[in-house]
């Protein structure tokens, strides 16, 4: 088997293997703690050149106008509300009108029936009082013609009128 003479320390070959394991194990840890202690030092220059009063003010800028959003909101809220109860009065109002106008409608219609039969009534009236005139009149004329005839008659028989 080989051997390695290290510091002079004689490590044979089986240990040998596990010596380079160990190696690039520490190796590799020593690394990865110099690449943190570098990120950290980039990281703590970094935050030493943060400036907190820009951070501070421009917190206070975002609350300033969170503050204005949340006032905005709050009076839209109110104006929809008032919106909505404008909508809510029109709205009853308009259908206070379509009552009103369906009960006129109503109202008229029936005055029109009414009207319509008073009509009919009339024109029946109309036409039986002209039949009873007629009748009448018929009746009249046949007297009179009757009365003519028999003036005509008792003048036609009559002895003293001469042919």
């Amino acid at each position: 088997m080989a051997e390695v003479e290290i510091a002079g320390a004689k490590i044979k070959g089986g240990r040998l293997m596990l010596l380079v394991p160990i190696v690039s194990a520490l190796g590799g840890g020593l690394w990865g703690g110099f690449e943190f202690y570098k990120d950290y030092m980039d990281m703590k220059e970094i935050i030493q050149e943060i400036d907190v009063d820009t951070i501070t003010a421009q917190n206070t800028l975002t609350q300033t106008k969170l503050d204005e959003a949340i006032d905005i909101k709050n009076n839209l809220r109110e104006d929809i509300m008032s919106v909505e109860g404008h909508v809510d009065k029109i709205r009853n109002e308009v259908q206070n009108a379509i009552d009103e106008m369906n009960q006129l409608q109503k109202d008229t219609l029936a005055s029109m029936r009414e009207v319509e039969a008073l009509n009919r009534e009339t024109e029946k009236d109309v036409r039986d009082t002209m039949r009873e005139t007629e009748s009448r009149i018929e009746e009249a004329m046949t007297k009179l013609e009757e009365r003519l005839t028999t003036r005509l008659q008792e003048a036609l028989d009559n002895p003293l009128v001469g042919n």
